[in-house]
């Protein structure tokens, strides 16, 4: 069989349970004389970031085949592996899609917004003359993923749908594959897809080991259960592993705590393993399975686990699995790791501080346990195999191919569950040259230009002003196939990631409605990392975020009530409006922008050390003059307010006398 794998995430040296599952299913499929090959990613893009990937493909004895166009491919235990370092990894797969002509395409959760499953879908080598229709199989390691029933964040029908077309779906475990029978009706099975590495699984767990670790601490990994251990014991030292859903508040937790030490991944489970003398997993989300348990166990080290999801399967009777007070919603956000906000309950914690202290106070019992692991550990991971997989899509081969119902328009395709979409950015962050385009070319000082809901890097007058560099959001212009963000917290941290690069030479902010809100708060979110903050902030056509003060948004308007708006504040003709074409192409971002400005609540902080000049229109119904000068309460530095004539887009009919006051104020900060 051909054999494509599409992954939202990195392929080797994988630190994540799936995704070292997933390199060891492929890597297992071609010992088996099959052709296999995988498009994925590097963890951040940009060519440095593909320096840095080859440097470490070098360190391990990696030779690439090809390091160009944005895609490092090499090939690895038998599997040909594309990873995308700077380009588009939708794309890319669409074209290997082509190219290699497989018969099987495997895609998993790790792609909750499904860009890689509707791309196999619908962009299979159908038609092209020769080739098979390939099948697509959806491995589901995570129901939190999954958009559907109540252990998910973000449900959404027509990525249900999508699901639904697949011609197989396969659960990591006996308990996902009941979930999606029961949840949504698709016909799952489950068959192992979680290998082990074959080796002679060292026997490293040692009462005298030094710490209790946790890998990936976060809410929906229960830190707050990890953390109230770790005051319990304070004489205990404890471990700590930062992972994906790991974040500020998170980090700041465990290092206000003496006795816990912060350890970066390690894709060599033993190294972390050699240190453990108890693995706490106290998820408070259904764990799909939790290939770290058996990991653990078989190297004899004894594993404190909650009982949800798939984890007693993991456990296979051995002591001890804990009650767990278990996630029931999340939050409509993501936080800056651009993972779903639990709404975490209280935990009793005492089972757990009782067991603990068994384990670490009586050595004969924590023998027991360890030998217990083991066994268990020992000989389910001796009787895993590739073979019941492999029939699984043998028989998937023989079956008709199913196909994916008539596409919608553009709106319906992009637009439901805009907020499953941003799952997107949990794996895929685009370049900086995608976030500021032109932005290398400029040397000295330079001007980041955010634009107006709906606004793109279009409208920056670029040309005029040398030193302005526009900002272009996802959802128009090149990045019209992202998904825009509707929440102001998200798209602030992706900002600061990718302005990251550029922050070394003077550089000025100006921001146009809602971009003065999003400049902003980016300069805050600067300020809190510890970076350096602009030059001058110029707010233009906005009032001062105070006003926004313990603010609660108004209900969404309906589709006319948004259309006026549009009409009556950005001045869209109504012959603009009445072309279908065109708002089919816009309204998209235009509704993810609003819906972030409505959302947008201010909080309190210190004013920023940084100069401020609010702009607006004389003319500007919409915003006073009083609500511009409030700007002034942001500052501990230099403050003006600049009228000029006409209003909300004052910049368009008085361009040149615009620019020169721009041009003046930046002399004066800069």
């Amino acid at each position: 069989m051909r054999i494509l794998l599409a992954q939202n995430s990195l392929y080797y040296p994988a630190h994540g349970g799936g995704d070292k599952s997933n390199r060891l299913l492929m890597e297992a499929l071609a010992a088996r004389g099959h052709a296999c090959r995988v498009a994925a990613r590097i963890a951040m893009l940009g060519e440095r970031e593909q320096d840095r990937y080859l440097e470490e493909l070098a360190d391990r004895g990696v030779t690439p085949m090809s390091a160009e166009g944005g895609v490092v491919t090499f090939e690895r235990a038998g599997v040909e592996v594309h990873a995308v370092t700077n380009a588009n990894l939708r794309a890319h797969f669409a074209g290997q899609v082509e190219a290699f002509a497989p018969e099987i395409i495997l895609v998993s959760t790790d792609d909750p917004a499904q860009v890689l499953l509707e791309t196999a879908l619908r962009g299979g080598p159908e038609g092209a003359p020769g080739t098979p229709s390939a099948r697509v199989v959806y491995l589901a390691r995570a129901t939190l993923a999954l958009p559907f029933g109540p252990d998910c964040a973000f449900p959404g029908e027509l990525k249900t749908e999508r699901i639904r077309a697949a011609d197989g779906v396969v659960g990591v475990s006996r308990y996902v594959a009941d979930y999606i029978r029961k949840h949504a009706g698709i016909d799952a099975v489950h068959v192992p897809i979680s290998l082990m590495e074959w080796e002679d699984w060292p026997e490293i767990g040692r009462f005298d080991n030094q710490f209790v670790t946790l890998v990936n601490p976060c809410a929906v990994k229960g830190i707050d259960i990890f953390l109230a251990l770790a005051d319990a014991f304070p004489e205990t030292a404890f471990a700590a592993v930062p992972m994906w859903g790991t974040n500020q508040r998170d980090q700041a937790a465990l290092r206000a705590r003496a006795n816990v030490t912060v350890i970066e991944p390690v894709d060599d489970i033993d190294a972390l393993l050699a240190q453990t003398r108890v693995l706490l997993v106290p998820s408070l989300w259904a764990e799909a399975r939790s290939r770290m348990v058996i990991e653990a166990m078989l190297r004899g080290v004894p594993v404190m686990a909650s009982d949800v999801g798939g984890i007693p399967e993991a456990k296979m009777g051995v002591p001890y699995l804990l009650p767990v007070n278990p996630i029931a919603r999340y939050q409509t956000r993501l936080d800056e790791q651009m993972v779903p906000v639990a709404e975490v309950p209280p935990q009793a914690t005492g089972p757990w501080r009782e067991a603990l202290g068994r384990l670490l106070e009586d050595r004969a019992h924590w023998g027991t346990i360890s030998r217990a692991s083991r066994a268990a550990a020992v000989e389910y991971a001796a009787g895993l195999s590739v073979g019941p997989f492999e029939g699984f899509l043998e028989e998937v081969l023989r079956r008709p191919k199913v196909r994916l119902a008539p596409s919608r328009s553009v709106p319906e395709t992009l637009s439901p569950d805009r907020r499953l979409l941003l799952a997107l950015r949990l794996r895929n962050r685009a370049p900086a040259s995608a976030w500021f385009p032109g932005a290398d070319a400029l040397e000295g000082l330079r001007l980041f230009w955010f634009p107006h809901a709906g606004g793109g890097a279009a409208g920056a007058p670029a040309r005029l002003l040398h030193a302005i560099c526009p900002v272009r959001l996802p959802g128009r212009e090149v990045r019209i196939a992202e998904a825009p963000f509707e929440r102001m917290e998200p798209l602030v941290a992706a900002l600061a990631d990718a302005i990251r690069p550029y922050l070394a030479q003077p550089f000025a902010f100006f921001g146009h409605s809602m971009g003065a809100a999003v400049a902003f708060e980016l300069a805050r979110l600067l300020r809190r990392r510890g970076q350096p903050l602009p030059k001058l902030l110029v707010a233009s056509g906005a009032r001062a975020p105070q006003f926004r003060r313990n603010y609660t948004p108004p209900p969404a308007p309906g589709d006319e009530e948004f259309l006026a708006e549009l009409q009556r504040l950005q001045g869209i003709p109504a012959e603009l409006i009445d072309d279908a074409a065109l708002m089919r192409a816009v309204l998209p971002a235009l509704r993810a922008d609003a819906a972030l400005y409505r959302r947008y609540a201010y909080t309190e902080d210190a004013p920023l050390d940084c100069a401020i000049r609010a702009y607006g229109g004389a003319e500007d119904s919409n915003v006073r003059r009083e609500q511009l000068e409030a700007w002034a309460e942001q500052t501990t530095a230099s403050f003006a307010v600049r009228l000029f004539p006409g209003g909300h887009f004052y910049m368009q009919p008085g361009q040149a006398e615009f620019l020169a006051a721009l041009a003046a104020d930046l002399e004066q900060a800069c």
